[in-house]
């Protein structure tokens, strides 16, 4: 087996028939739960979908129109890293890809970073060129946040954050196009080694969803291996559908994902501060949506962001800050 394709999905049936679809047109050869495969491409493909308890349709659609996929129903939504380890663990492929639901694969994108990898044996993890729906590019590539990346980037300050701050942390002075290393990629499309996930272990469930791809990236260079931008592998990302369903648990998730992020790279000191900041920055969003209201001002809109930024603090204000470490089961 030369892939295993790791597809963790909720409630976005008609997506994920898509981005199936997407996957059988490749010049592929798919093989289905016993291995055998089907089609004649050069690359032997597995699909593997881990599918949260939707409600949608989501299991009776792969099982009726993708009999070739290894479908992984779940009693209960178990999230993104819990369910990327499931598929993990049932993976059979010298290479393993996790692969968000709202994606369209581009003829030979597979094929190029299966190649790449094959051609750089010190390259442990790899991501393609991501592409928005109205086909412009969508930065997937990162180097590392530091501390003061952190008070900027995805805040209300990001507007006012140091133009060099943001343009390294985007890696903005490599083309989209080329083929360079970074420190990590976004994990809504990312092929990594069997030997990285034997080293390193899974995604570290102590992250429900964001920051874990920039963990386990991180995990990774830290046991030697190289992060690639393969920009001549192209996917498409419709971007954020099963999290559009749950707005305040985003905002939750991407900001308890960040100090867990800090605290274990960059100390508890600065993930208590970091809190502060954070919890600072959503009282002032509030107050502000507060006036706004008031004022007349799009009020629907602003209620539903108070009622969000209210969860959001409350959350902040009760998350505990464990000893730092993997947690990957």
């Amino acid at each position: 087996m030369d892939l295993s394709i790791i597809i963790v999905s909720w409630n976005v049936a008609a997506l994920l028939a898509d981005c199936l679809d997407s996957i059988a047109r490749g010049p592929v050869a798919l093989a289905g739960p016993d291995g055998t495969p089907h089609g004649d491409g050069a690359l032997l493909v597995e699909v593997i979908v881990v599918d949260s308890a939707s409600q949608d349709g989501t299991v009776d659609t792969v099982r009726e129109r993708y009999p070739w996929a290894r479908l992984m129903p779940q009693a209960d939504n178990v999230g993104f890293t819990r369910g990327n380890n499931l598929g993990l663990a049932a993976a059979r492929g010298r290479y393993v890809m996790l692969l968000n639901p709202d994606t369209i694969v581009h003829d030979g994108a597979l094929n190029r970073l299966v190649a790449y990898l094959d051609g750089n044996p010190a390259v442990g993890i790899a991501g393609p060129r991501v592409l928005n729906t109205d086909g412009t590019v969508q930065s997937t590539r990162r180097r590392f946040p530091t501390p003061l990346t952190a008070l900027f980037e995805s805040t209300w300050l990001q507007g006012y954050a140091p133009r060099r701050l943001l343009e390294r942390f985007y890696v903005t002075d490599q083309p989209d196009d080329g083929t360079f290393d970074v420190d990590w990629v976004q994990g809504c499309a990312l092929i990594a080694r069997r030997e990285v996930y034997k080293q390193i272990g899974g995604l570290d469930t102590g992250y429900v969803m964001f920051s874990e791809e920039l963990d386990w990236c991180r995990r990774a260079k830290n046991a030697g291996w190289r992060v690639a931008y393969v920009g001549d592998a192209t996917i498409t990302h419709h971007g954020g559908k099963s999290t559009e369903q749950a707005q305040a648990q985003k905002h939750i998730y991407f900001q308890q994902s960040k100090l867990r992020y800090f605290r274990t790279y960059h100390g508890r000191a600065f993930a208590f501060a970091l809190r502060a900041f954070l919890l600072l920055s959503y009282v002032v969003q509030l107050a502000q949506e507060g006036i706004k209201a008031l004022l007349g001002s799009k009020r629907p809109m602003r209620r539903a962001r108070i009622a969000t930024y209210v969860q959001v603090i409350r959350a902040l204000a009760r998350t505990a800050q464990p000893a730092p470490g993997d947690n990957t089961t």
